[in-house]
């Protein structure tokens, strides 16, 4: 395994020397060789009063983009991300792969990497790898918050011609490409501001097509609706008003099938994780922190005599 420290702004830091960065906490980047694959994996340090967050990525997307969304957190949170097989800097696997395999990977990293209970977050594509997770590793998984997903083939989808720019990994081999056709598939402020287009092209780092389609194969098919009422834990559903790849009548679904799903709309689109991470990260924060309240038992008042 091998390992370094960089903080939130890209600079290195010295392990003997922690103070000598622009930011406090920096992300510990690690590699992790699990099954043959190399598995890359960032970690911002937090306090140990708080269950760390684990986050589960939208397709093609490497473990920098949500980056903006994790500074927004509160800075004790521990947060754990990770590059799946065949995207960004991990390795990309000879065959395809499921979405139960993944998070047997997942909980594998999990033990790797020294971490008992997390809490989930999963976005997008990875919303539906977390409600696997949570699923299969009911005893790893104490929260779960889902953001801009759905249950998978049994869903309202978006309009044919954003759901076609999806199926092909060019916005992500070809960076200019993302730019173009943001506004189309995001929605939400990428319709009103084009600097967050180039923002967020500027991080994406391409882990190759194969990759891409590997990811694409893992949802094929693949439904939670069957068993979304066995999800025991505390859920968040997050959805976006504005989102033209995943309509909120998905989310509105996850919300109602979850026993003990709360649901919260978001003025924004597909990516307001990050384009709304200040406004979001509150919510997601007192969500994580709240405490199940058990009933009182209020004895009867004595009867006078």
């Amino acid at each position: 395994m091998s390992y370094s420290a960089v903080a939130a702004c890209g600079a290195p830091r010295c392990l003997l020397h922690p103070r000598v960065t622009c930011m406090p906490q920096p992300y510990i980047f690690r590699t992790v060789e699990l099954d043959h694959q190399s598995i890359r994996t960032a970690v911002r340090p937090g306090k140990p009063h708080l269950t760390p967050l684990l986050i589960f990525n939208g397709i093609g997307a490497n473990l920098e983009l949500v980056f903006p969304f994790i500074d927004a957190l509160d800075p004790d949170l521990e947060v754990i991300a990770f590059d799946v097989p065949g995207v960004g800097g991990s390795s990309t696997p000879r065959h395809p792969y499921r979405f139960p395999g993944l998070a047997k990977l997942t909980a594998r990293m999990l033990d790797y990497l020294d971490y008992g209970q997390v809490n989930v977050i999963g976005v997008s594509w990875g919303g539906a790898l977390a409600q696997q997770f949570a699923h299969d590793y009911p005893e790893r998984c104490k929260k779960l918050v889902l953001a801009a997903t759905a249950a998978g083939a049994v869903m309202v989808p978006g309009k044919p011609k954003v759901l076609w720019m999806m199926a092909s990994p060019r916005r992500y081999v070809q960076p200019s490409h993302v730019i173009r056709i943001a506004p189309m598939i995001y929605g939400g402020g990428f319709r009103r501001d084009p600097d967050l287009a180039m923002h967020h092209a500027a991080k994406v780092r391409s882990g190759g097509k194969l990759g891409y389609y590997w990811q694409l194969f893992a949802g094929l098919g693949w439904t939670s609706i069957h068993w979304l009422h066995k999800i025991q834990q505390p859920t968040l559903v997050l959805a976006g008003d504005d989102d033209p790849l995943i309509p909120l009548i998905n989310m509105r679904l996850l919300a109602w099938r979850i026993p003990n799903a709360q649901l919260h709309i978001i003025d924004d689109g597909h990516l307001f994780l990050i384009t709304r991470a200040e406004a979001v990260a509150p919510i997601i924060m007192k969500f994580l922190q709240e405490e199940r309240q058990r009933a009182v038992m209020h004895p009867r008042p004595a009867s006078g005599g």
